[in-house]
């Protein structure tokens, strides 16, 4: 018989305090900041006319891929003062995505879904507010709610719908998307993690040499959470640049 000891669910997705009300959760979202804040900082005291090198070249390169892999590809050369917002977002989702694989932390922040919601609604606000000052409070309502093109015997169906989609499940789509995604991966891995050391510990000497197939799994399932947190930021802001563009342009 092999003795499995899973933790708790209470464990794997609570974190005890680091001290009150601060707890690693906490500390990965302070320390997303942090980093995201240093490498520009850093790139900054570069000299700008020099070549592009070392954390500069990095800083540059995620300015270039916000700017021609999300903005332009969804709103535009209109789009790029969004720039900074759309950076600072996608860097702190990433951020918090990675320690998901790093010993010691072993979990993603955004597997909290305190995160991803706070980050949805922020964004729910901000594209509505977009909306209201490029077109007017009634405008962006009218706009939102009553499409062009539609029969009007059929807004009785149409705005409904719209307004639940648009105004109410928007934000929660985003924030559960990344949410499942991540926490997803998360249990995977402490699944793995625990049949592995399991096998290894068995004291059928047999059972031993099994280990390695879940050990193996974990290494395959480790790199991939590495793409995962990739994706699924760029997911939320490529998404996030969708909904502002088509609030400040819906003609488009």
């Amino acid at each position: 018989m092999i003795a499995l000891k899973f933790p708790e669910m209470y464990e794997i997705l609570v974190w005890k305090d680091l001290f009150p009300t601060f707890n690693k959760i906490s500390l990965i979202a302070v320390m997303a900041v942090v980093i995201s804040t240093v490498i520009f900082l850093l790139a900054a005291r570069q000299d700008h006319n020099e070549a592009p090198r070392g954390v500069r070249n990095l800083a540059e390169s995620i300015v270039e891929f916000i700017e021609n892999g999300v903005i332009m590809q969804t709103m535009g050369r209109d789009g790029l003062g969004w720039t900074p917002f759309l950076l600072s977002m996608f860097l702190f989702i990433y951020l918090c995505n990675v320690p998901g694989i790093i010993p010691f932390l072993q979990m993603p922040a955004t597997a909290r879904m305190a995160v991803p919601l706070f980050l949805a609604l922020l964004v729910w606000v901000i594209y509505n507010a977009t909306g209201i000052k490029h077109q007017g409070f009634g405008g962006y309502f009218k706009s939102t709610l009553f499409p062009p093109g539609v029969p009007k015997a059929l807004y009785i169906l149409v705005t409904p719908i719209e307004f639940i989609s648009a105004i109410i499940v928007r934000p929660f789509s985003l924030a559960v998307r990344l949410f499942a995604n991540m926490m997803a991966g998360h249990i995977l891995l402490v699944t793995f993690a625990v049949l592995s050391e399991a096998l290894f510990q068995a004291k059928d000497k047999v059972l031993i040499p099994v280990g390695i197939l879940p050990m193996f799994m974990l290494i395959f399932l480790t790199g991939f959470e590495v793409l995962v947190a990739f994706l699924q930021a760029y997911i939320f802001v490529i998404l996030t640049a969708v909904y502002i563009g088509g609030a400040a342009h819906p003609e488009h």
